[in-house]
């Protein structure tokens, strides 16, 4: 019965939702990137195989490369190789992160299209 109630315990624990991560996420929403990249990646150091943190560090690097990205008021040689650096630790933090793979993809052709060097 203990043995039961201890993995009873260890499921709930394991299912119940990361509150270092749904902490990152209320701040990336608030557009508080550092802050939620600075703790998710002490959480990711904690917790290095945690799926669940590896995607919320992935979403919060694309989601300030993003705001890189889209902004009007900096200019494309800026911007650009700045949100792409981003990306590409978005997709280190997570593999598996597609829009970040899109958008490394863009900017990428965009260099290429226009003969230039691509940033690393």
């Amino acid at each position: 019965m203990l043995v039961l109630s201890a993995l009873v315990c260890a499921t709930v624990m394991a299912l119940a939702p990361n509150k270092v991560v749904e902490d990152a996420k209320a701040k990336v929403k608030e557009g508080k990137y550092e802050e939620a990249i600075a703790a998710l990646d002490a959480e990711s150091k904690k917790s290095p195989k945690s799926a669940e943190v590896k995607t919320a560090l992935g979403d919060a690097y694309t989601a300030q490369g993003e705001s890189i990205m889209m902004n009007a008021q900096m200019p494309p040689f800026r911007k650009y190789p700045a949100s792409l650096r981003l990306f590409r630790k978005a997709v280190e933090a997570d593999p598996a992160n597609k829009k970040a793979k899109g958008h490394i993809d863009t900017i990428e052709g965009i260099y290429k299209q226009m003969g230039r060097e691509v940033p690393k």
